[in-house]
């Protein structure tokens, strides 16, 4: 068998390689065969055939795994999203186009990621360690979601295949550190109210029924909702307002869902700097949760946001810009200006950049002019209006084509064209806060910490 290995190692042609392997597949055995093969061709690249399309694409090889003596091979499609990456047959990967990689170029753009990331070393000594993620870690690594530090660490392969939550099957988009055993099974199941995650329906049927028992104490599981205080009710929706520190297990459950669909981010043992505000549907049973976003108690650098999702089921629904709307709600309720956490997920840019547009869309769209003379506004009026950041309206301007410089200052040009076009913006949101149905006020958070 060593023979067999070392021939193949200096075999030139994957073609003859393939035609070596498959004859040891017969004298020694799939799951042999799969092994000598996974040395092969994990972190090569080769044309994939990716599912429900008849396109090849450069995919990379990251694992590989023997199920019922079939092998299947997890790959990574060259610039596609993570989330794309996937389980798949070896019948879907030509073995004979393998694809150079340039080593020297690869190793030039890590340094030049290493150079980016090193203001943000000293930060992330502060931080509290990381956990390793690794599949066989005993412990489960639990808490609030920051930005990930170093993005040259090795990619996680997904390892949850499905989770149920309320009446949906969820395939996960990445990795999030769930015990081994739930990950070993074909679904994770996930009670729909306090995000307890247990192995079957029939544990989940009891957990339902108030016979399983919560962590923190012997009281049965009331629960039909998030824990905290619910701060806003319109219609069928309800946000609650959840503290990191006083439920605790409940905000580390849902760090470890957000996870599944979250690739930027990093998990942590720490929840109690974090406020979470969880967004959720009501029906006669209860209120399900749809998303959340959260932020930190005492932001620095004026962060209202630290964290959006928004559920695979309940996406394109005009959630993402709700959560964002009332993020920045809040931020006019404490009287200051906020920004999100950056950089953002692809998708969070698109959403932030959607409700950025429509916002000053209609601020720009609606203004009105005084004594014949042309409607003015300034940056910092826009600012206060809305809540957002100075440096955010500016380059929200910029990319609406509304701002030049003339004269040695910025100024709002507004064509008919151009405002056409911002009333369509503003005509596809879809849900709005109503801020008289927000029952909240602010909590200062630096005394009530030094008290």
């Amino acid at each position: 068998l060593y023979f067999h290995y070392e021939c193949i190692t200096f075999v030139g042609n994957y073609s003859v390689a393939i035609l070596v392997i498959l004859y040891l597949n017969s004298v020694y055995g799939s799951r042999t065969c799969a092994d000598i093969m996974s040395k092969q061709v994990i972190g090569k690249r080769f044309y994939v055939q990716m599912s429900q399309q008849s396109e090849w694409h450069v995919a990379e090889i990251l694992s590989s795994k023997v199920k019922d003596d079939q092998t299947y091979y997890y790959v990574h499609y060259v610039d596609f999203n993570r989330r794309l990456d996937e389980w798949i047959p070896v019948e879907r990967i030509d073995f004979t186009r393998p694809v150079e990689t340039n080593r020297s170029s690869v190793n030039s753009s890590q340094k030049e990621k290493s150079k980016a990331n090193g203001s943000n070393k000293q930060k992330a000594l502060q931080m509290k360690s990381e956990t390793n993620g690794d599949a066989e870690s005993p412990c489960v690594p639990r808490g609030s979601m920051r930005h990930s530090i170093d993005d040259n660490l090795t990619p996680k392969i997904r390892n949850v295949e499905q989770i149920l939550l309320g009446h949906y099957r969820i395939q996960p988009w990445y990795f999030s550190p769930y015990p081994q055993e739930l990950c070993q099974l074909p679904c994770i199941y996930l009670c729909p109210f306090c995000l307890k995650y247990v192995k079957s329906m029939d544990c989940l049927k009891r957990h339902a029924v108030c016979i399983l028992l919560l962590i923190n104490g012997t009281q049965k599981c009331p629960w039909r909702h998030p824990p905290g205080v619910e701060i806003y009710r319109k219609d069928k929706l309800s946000v609650f307002e959840v503290d990191g520190r006083k439920s605790k297990t409940y905000a580390e459950n849902l760090c470890l869902l957000a996870k599944l669909f979250l690739d930027h981010k990093t998990l942590y043992y720490d929840t109690e700097p974090f406020l979470f505000y969880v967004f959720t549907e009501m029906d006669k049973f209860g209120c399900h949760i749809v998303g959340y976003f959260s932020k930190e108690k005492i932001s620095t650098e004026h962060f209202n946001l630290a964290c959006i999702l928004v559920l695979p089921p309940f996406q394109r629904k005009g959630y993402g810009s709700l959560m964002i709307e009332f993020s920045y709600a809040l931020s006019r309720i404490e009287k200051k200006t906020g920004t999100p956490e950056k950089p953002l997920s692809d998708l969070g840019m698109l959403s932030y950049r959607s409700y950025w547009d429509q916002t000053i869309a209609e601020i720009v769209v609606n203004l009105k002019a005084e004594n014949g003379e042309r409607p003015q506004i300034s940056v910092m009026e826009i600012c206060e209006l809305t809540g957002m950041k100075k440096e955010d309206v500016i380059g929200t301007l910029q990319y609406l084509k509304a701002m030049r410089f003339y004269n040695g200052q910025h100024i709002l040009v507004v064509s008919e064209e151009l405002k056409n076009n911002l009333r369509r913006m503003m005509s596809k949101r879809k849900l709005t806060v109503d801020m008289s149905r927000i029952q909240w006020k602010p909590k200062d958070w630096i005394k009530r910490r030094m008290g």
